[in-house]
C-alpha cells in the first residue's frame, strides 16, 4: 500500500459561531502533525477529509479523485479518535473485524488480516478479551489495528494518545513510526504535544482561527526560522 496526497481547495464550513476556510495540501506518504489552539478547527479539518462533515463550498481531493460528495465509508481514509470508539460488548478480535465488515461476516482473508494487525500492534493473545479488560494503551492499539485492516492509503488520528501517560504515548508513537515505515500511508495526526510532533512529523500544519496559518517542513517549525504564529503558540 502507498499513501495518497490530500488537498483541500477553498473548503468552507460553519457550525454555531465557528467558520473555517481551508487551503492545504499534504504530500503522499507524509506524516503531518496538525497543531493549533483549542477550537481552531483541527478536528474539523480531519472530519472534512474523512467525510464526517461536508463543505459548504470548495473541494476535497484524495489522490486524483474529488471526494467532496462521497460519504465516509467510501473514502480511502481510516480515522482513529481520542476516544477509541470500541464496542464494549465485542471482543478485541470482533472490534478489529468491524474494520473489514460492519456485519462481522468475515472471510478467511479477513481473519488473516485481523490476526496480522493484532500481532503487529502487540495484541496477540488478547483476541478474546473485552475492552474493559484492557489498559488504555491496549484499547488504542485495538483502534489502530481496526484502522490498519481497512487498508486505506490515508490515516487520520485525532489526538489518539492524549489520554496516555508519557511512557505509553512514547510506545504508541514508536509503533506509528514503524507502521508508517512499513505501509507508507499518508498520516495526519492532531496533537497538542510539540514533542510528539517533533518526534514523528515530516511536515507541519498549523491551524489558527479556522484557517491553515502556516505549513512547512517539521525541521523548519522547530528551528529558529519557525513561523511567528507557531512560535507564539508553543511559547517561544
Amino acid at each position: 500500500m502507498t499513501g495518497a496526497a490530500v488537498k483541500l481547495e477553498n473548503v468552507s464550513f460553519g457550525y454555531d459561531e465557528t467558520r473555517v476556510l481551508f487551503n492545504v495540501e499534504i504530500q503522499a506518504g507524509t506524516i503531518a502533525a496538525v497543531m493549533g489552539p483549542s477550537g481552531a478547527g483541527k478536528t474539523t479539518l480531519l472530519n472534512l477529509i474523512a467525510g464526517f462533515e461536508r463543505p459548504e463550498s470548495g473541494s476535497v481531493w484524495i489522490g486524483n479523485s474529488d471526494v467532496t460528495g462521497i460519504g465516509p465509508a467510501d473514502r480511502p481514509v481510516s480515522m482513529v479518535f481520542q476516544e477509541n470508539n470500541l464496542f464494549a460488548h465485542l471482543t478485541v478480535e470482533q472490534n478489529v473485524g468491524l474494520g473489514r465488515s460492519p456485519s462481522l461476516r468475515l472471510t478467511d482473508a479477513d481473519r488473516i488480516a485481523i490476526r496480522g494487525a493484532l500481532a503487529r500492534t502487540g495484541l496477540e493473545g488478547k483476541e478474546a478479551r473485552l475492552p474493559s479488560e484492557l489498559s488504555g494503551g491496549e484499547r488504542q492499539r485495538v483502534a489502530l489495528a481496526r484502522a490498519l485492516v481497512r487498508n486505506r492509503p490515508v490515516l487520520l488520528l485525532d489526538e489518539p494518545f492524549a489520554s496516555l501517560g508519557p511512557a505509553l504515548r512514547e510506545d504508541m508513537l514508536e509503533l506509528l513510526i514503524d507502521l508508517h515505515r512499513e505501509q507508507n500511508m499518508t498520516v495526519l495526526m492532531v496533537t497538542h504535544q510539540p514533542d510528539d510532533a517533533r518526534k514523528i512529523a515530516q511536515s507541519m500544519i498549523f491551524v489558527e482561527e479556522g484557517k491553515v496559518a502556516a505549513t512547512g517542513n517539521a525541521n523548519l517549525f522547530f528551528g529558529p526560522d519557525a513561523p511567528q504564529a507557531f512560535r507564539r503558540y508553543i511559547g517561544v
